[in-house]
């Protein structure tokens, strides 16, 4: 996941508490550190147990990264491990272009995780199944400069989809996404508020094997109840897949 902080100074958005809009501070964020922010959510989770990050490979400086947080899920026959990034909200570029180079699968990282006192080194960035962007739609504000080619798949591996949680994203993500040579499973039609639960049904579901059509279905319902509006509504803001 690659979670831009919400950021009041430094977005155009339409402006939020200051602790929460504080785009530096990765604690109170409204997106990582705040009841419904990534890192809070998951770990308050009885679906996912929280890993210990020991450190990160990829060789790049990381000043854009203010907090990272791993989980795996806590039960069933598939327990896939998610690792999270926070960005300084004032590094929506740097965001950006993480996320579509992951997405393109030209981005190496690796993340080294303590998990019941058995030390692991898996593949995240670009050759994670699954890469998420989390956050403002910062496309809204200023374009791509330039959208990395596909990585050439000999022997080599790049994420089967990906979801973002932003305003509109379908709008702004799916044509650089396809030039990355990702393919979209969930983006938004409308505005929103990209908080983890949604998230949380989407990853579950996933694990579960279910269909495109069914990951879709779990976001609406999971949005739906945190947001006390209709099913119907809910899955109108959901866009499943290329369409």
């Amino acid at each position: 996941m690659f979670v831009a902080l919400c950021d009041n100074r430094h977005q155009g958005i339409v402006p939020v508490p200051k602790a929460l809009g504080n785009g530096q501070d990765a604690r109170n964020n409204l997106y990582w550190g705040a009841m419904y922010g990534v890192k809070t959510f998951f770990r308050r989770s009885p679906h996912w147990k929280r890993i210990t990050v020991a450190g990160v490979k990829d060789g790049a400086r990381r000043e854009a990264i203010l907090d990272v947080a791993a989980f795996r899920l806590a039960a069933g026959p598939r327990r896939p491990y998610v690792y999270a990034e926070a960005y300084d909200g004032a590094r929506m570029k740097s965001a950006l272009a993480d996320f579509f180079a992951a997405a393109a699968g030209r981005l190496d990282r690796r993340a080294v995780l303590d998990d019941d006192a058995r030390r692991r080194t898996v593949p995240v960035g670009g050759r994670a199944d699954l890469v998420c962007f989390v956050g403002h739609n910062g496309l809204m504000d200023t374009p791509l400069a330039d959208v990395p080619r596909p990585a050439p798949l000999g022997g080599a591996h790049r994420p089967a989809g990906a979801v973002v949680l932003a305003c509109r994203s379908r709008a702004y993500f799916a044509a650089p996404l396809a030039e990355a040579g990702c393919t979209p499973l969930i983006t938004t039609a409308g505005l929103m508020a990209p908080e983890a639960y949604t998230l949380d049904a989407i990853l579950r579901a996933r694990a579960a094997g279910a269909p495109a059509e069914t990951v879709h279905l779990r976001a609406a319902e999971a949005y739906a109840r945190y947001q006390r509006c209709s099913l119907r509504a809910a899955k109108r803001l959901f866009v499943a897949g290329r369409r």
